[in-house]
């Protein structure tokens, strides 16, 4: 009888290079994301659920590092390297690169570099690894929305545009 195929959220199955299954935390790059970018995926990974992991811990979640790990990576194989809330490609070739002291001094036009870098986001309000991929951006946009809360705004902020977006140029008569 064959084994059962892996869960999510479980230690992951695969086989080594002398034919025998061993058990390991399986985040392999997927295809998509650019080749320099495969070396540092693995360490991004680790240090998002990290840090996540330990914000959540402080906000009552009960969550493990291996169970944030493995929902990023999830998270990023399901994102198909595109924004959940926007559908925008990302810029995978950044991940790794964000350096927060050159940010310090660079301002706005640093932040912009930067705006379609991946970065997790949890999917509501709750504190537990429950993540999705999204732009910098969007992230920074979102904030601490839940779904129903971003889109209430951005249909606020359709709604109001035509108030604030500048007049289309007029034909002149000469």
């Amino acid at each position: 009888m064959g084994d059962a195929p892996p869960v999510l959220g479980s230690r992951l199955m695969h086989s080594h290079a002398g034919g025998e299954t061993g058990c390991c935390m399986d985040t392999t790059p997927p295809d998509w994301i650019p080749d320099a970018a495969k070396l540092i995926y693995p360490g991004w990974v680790q240090r998002k659920a990290v840090t996540l992991c330990k914000r959540d811990q402080k906000r009552g979640a009960s969550g493990n590092v291996q169970e944030y790990r493995l929902a990023i990576h999830a998270a990023v194989v399901a994102s198909e390297g595109r924004d959940h809330w926007t559908g925008e490609w990302l810029h995978w070739h950044l991940i790794g690169t964000y350096d927060n002291r050159e940010a310090a001094g660079g301002k706005g036009e640093h932040k912009k570099q930067y705006a379609m870098l991946p970065t997790i986001d949890h999917r509501s309000n709750i504190p537990a690894p429950d993540v999705v991929i999204c732009a910098w951006r969007t992230n920074d946009a979102k904030h601490d929305m839940s779904p129903e809360e971003l889109l209430e705004f951005c249909q606020a902020v359709l709604q109001h545009s035509p108030n604030w977006l500048p007049s289309p140029p007029r034909d002149i008569d000469v």
